[in-house]
């Protein structure tokens, strides 16, 4: 069984906070540009001023967005390794707080949502583990800023709703909250599962690559479709009217209750904090 000290992952950890924040992953940088070219005006000026506030940031290693984001990571573990030192919780925990306090990131997060007190190293972070075949950890870091948490939202829908209660209510979303949370936007939308879990679906969805596509044909189309009428609610880059209103749209599913149909919608802003990495 192969062992990886958890000081390895401390280090990774950290790492990714600073990287993250620093550089827009090369498929957002490319969806950017390939619609520049489709907006006029001011849209296109900020769409523009979004690539260039990219380059910026990248080669001045300052942070994409002054939000620094809530840390959510999403934990590959594989079953034929061990940690050795403190436990994976712990060690996600220490590289966040190393991460965000040595790179002169913001520290949004708060011990307690009523008392307000800043815990001063963003921790503690969001943490989903799946324990998957083999000897590896993939670690995928997502930083969520506060502005695009807040517009998301989830539904309780009956079976009678179907596909088209779904669209309506990720529409009514985007439409109501999507100016807020600095588009052009990417859209997570979780169905099925349960309460609990139809939001984490929604969320964990972000972390694919633009470009990609639902395995499941059906739900493929169904990603095209309602990006194509986000697209067409007139909302445009950072809320000021055009045609860049999201840059992706993606579903995730999950089995679900004969008597519920569950839907979640998560929006990520432009500036997409997101690193993989494999150990």
């Amino acid at each position: 069984m192969r062992k990886i000290k958890s000081r390895t992952i401390i280090n990774t950890v950290q790492n990714l906070c600073a990287d993250a924040n620093f550089e827009l992953p090369m498929d957002v940088l490319k969806s950017l540009e390939k619609r520049v070219v489709f907006e006029r005006g001011i849209a296109r000026d900020i769409l523009e001023e979004i690539i260039e506030n990219a380059f910026i940031a990248k080669g001045r290693r300052i942070p994409l967005c002054q939000d620094t984001g809530t840390a959510n990571f999403f934990v590959k573990l594989g079953d034929s390794m061990s940690i050795e030192g403190e436990n994976i919780y712990y060690a996600i925990n220490k590289g966040v707080s190393l991460g965000y306090t040595r790179n002169y990131l913001r520290k949004s997060i708060v011990l307690d949502p009523l008392e307000r007190k800043n815990t001063q190293d963003n921790t503690p972070a969001n943490i989903y583990i799946e324990i998957v075949p083999g000897d590896k950890i993939e670690i995928t870091f997502l930083a969520k800023g506060g502005g695009s948490e807040n517009a998301s939202s989830l539904k309780m829908l009956t079976p009678s709703a179907g596909w088209n209660g779904i669209k309506e209510f990720v529409l009514n979303t985007l439409n109501e909250k999507g100016r807020n949370a600095c588009p052009p936007l990417i859209v997570g939308v979780g169905i099925g599962g349960d309460f609990s879990s139809v939001g984490l679906m929604s969320k964990k969805a972000l972390i694919r690559e633009i470009g990609s596509e639902n395995k499941n044909i059906f739900y493929s189309e169904k990603e095209k479709e309602l990006l194509d009428e986000i697209n067409k609610l007139d909302i445009g880059p950072m809320g000021i009217c055009g045609i860049t209103t999201a840059l992706a749209v993606f579903i995730e599913t999950k089995p679900v209750h004969i008597a519920s149909l569950p839907a979640s919608v998560n929006i990520q802003c432009h500036s997409f904090r997101r690193k993989t990495v494999i150990i």
